[in-house]
């Protein structure tokens, strides 16, 4: 008889924690490590070509994908970084 793993679910899902890097341009500042940025969400994606397609994902409304940074432990969460768009659309404004 087969039985299936209770985490089986771990191998189709990507855990990808969103963090607000806005303040390194509102500071001008070099960035933090990754788990010094305060963290909007949590959501979770299906993993093929999640590197292709992170750029495209809507992850939060009202910020923009800047970075991500890919786990060294498969399983382990992604990191993806977000700039507020109220500030590249005030820079845009003042400029």
């Amino acid at each position: 008889m087969a039985v299936m793993l209770p985490s089986l679910w771990r191998f189709n899902l990507a855990r990808i924690v969103v963090v607000d890097v806005t303040d390194d341009y509102r500071t001008m500042q070099p960035p933090l490590p990754t788990d010094w940025y305060p963290v909007l969400t949590e959501v979770w994606v299906r993993p093929v070509d999640l590197d292709r397609r992170l750029a495209e994902l809507n992850l939060v409304e009202g910020y923009l994908y800047d970075w991500h940074q890919t786990p060294e432990v498969e399983g382990e969460p992604w990191y993806v970084g977000v700039v507020s768009r109220g500030l590249l659309s005030g820079s845009a404004a003042q400029g």
